[in-house]
């Protein structure tokens, strides 16, 4: 996608859902909901441009929740640059978790296991480390201001997610153009060609990491300021993973806007799930699966790719047709 005329205009649309939408209930919908999308977006520049499918996001979500949490409770840091030193936490984390699996030259399943590792091992230590609160969590002090990075109301907090998915939009965008992401693809396609030609594909997927860490804990660290608390399953949970990984590739991995399209539908299915059926547990992960077992069987692609999925069958299709009349 070379014009960032879509992305102005959906990032427009998106600003006005407040002033057309007063429902609390439907305000927190969609901020959840672009959480969601942030943390895939964070997992799609690894994953969908990448090729490096990560099954433990929640490294990068928890560090950057925890640091922010920690810094402000135990520290008494200002919410602002609490935040900022998440993402920091983030991009730091991705270094350090790129730099042991990719110079071992971990890639695929391999690479998959050590990440899912990772996080469980990180999840583990969360729950007993006194800093984190161990089993009790942490718990940040409500004071509704700005100062404090904390909203009355729930339009606030959608365009201050909002603005972070729209800067993770403009990332990928500028990823997509530039040549660090042609050889992100390069790798993606074909990593012994890539080397090849000379492209380092140890320090592009390092890069790539460190980037996807970041976004994924600013998601992280939008959590802690939205719900004003973390613990251990939140934080390194295999949710996180689970859905950082599932918004790509319903709505179109290695796609700008396939984590926000997933996010989006992934989010709807699970809330009408939950009022028809009730409060079952379990019942999203459920809908999640069903989703991407017909994604994957139908559209390859995600739900982003498609048009232009039909649009081939149906070109494919005319051409065959096209054939057997020149045959007979």
């Amino acid at each position: 996608m070379k014009s960032f005329t879509p992305i102005a205009i959906v990032i427009a649309g998106l600003a006005a859902v407040p002033l057309l939408v007063h429902s609390n209930v439907v305000l927190n919908f969609f901020v959840v909901a672009l959480m969601i999308a942030l943390a895939g977006q964070g997992w799609n520049i690894l994953g969908g441009y990448g090729g490096q499918y990560s099954f433990g996001h929640a490294i990068f979500f928890g560090s950057g929740a925890y640091v922010t949490a920690i810094l402000q409770v135990k520290y008494g840091v200002n919410a602002w640059p609490a935040f900022g030193c998440g993402i920091i936490a983030g991009a730091v984390a991705g270094t350090a978790v790129g730099w042991l699996a990719f110079r071992a030259g971990l890639r695929g399943s391999y690479f998959a296991l050590v990440t899912l590792a990772f996080a469980e091992v990180l999840r583990i230590v969360a729950s007993v480390a006194p800093i984190t609160g161990a089993g009790v969590g942490t718990l940040v002090k409500l004071d509704l201001s700005f100062a404090s990075l904390q909203f009355e109301s729930r339009a606030a907090f959608y365009w201050l997610i909002l603005a972070l998915v729209s800067v993770a939009l403009i990332v990928t965008w500028a990823i997509e153009r530039s040549r660090f992401g042609a050889w992100l693809t390069a790798v993606r396609e074909n990593e012994e060609a890539a080397r090849a030609l000379g492209v380092d594909a140890v320090a592009v997927k390092i890069g790539a990491m460190v980037i996807s860490g970041a976004i994924t804990a600013a998601a992280g660290c939008f959590y802690v300021q939205y719900f004003l608390f973390v613990d251990s399953h939140i934080a390194y949970g295999a949710w996180i993973s689970i859905e950082a990984l599932l918004t790509p590739i319903i709505g179109g991995a290695g796609t700008i806007f396939g984590p926000l399209i997933g996010a989006l539908v992934v989010k709807a299915l699970g809330e009408a799930a939950l009022v028809v059926t009730g409060e079952a547990p379990g019942l999203d992960l459920v809908v999640f699966g069903v989703v991407l077992i017909v994604v994957v069987g139908f559209a390859p692609r995600g739900i982003g790719g498609l048009r232009t999925t039909l649009l081939t069958k149906i070109k494919r299709g005319l051409g065959g047709g096209t054939a057997e009349v020149r045959r007979g």
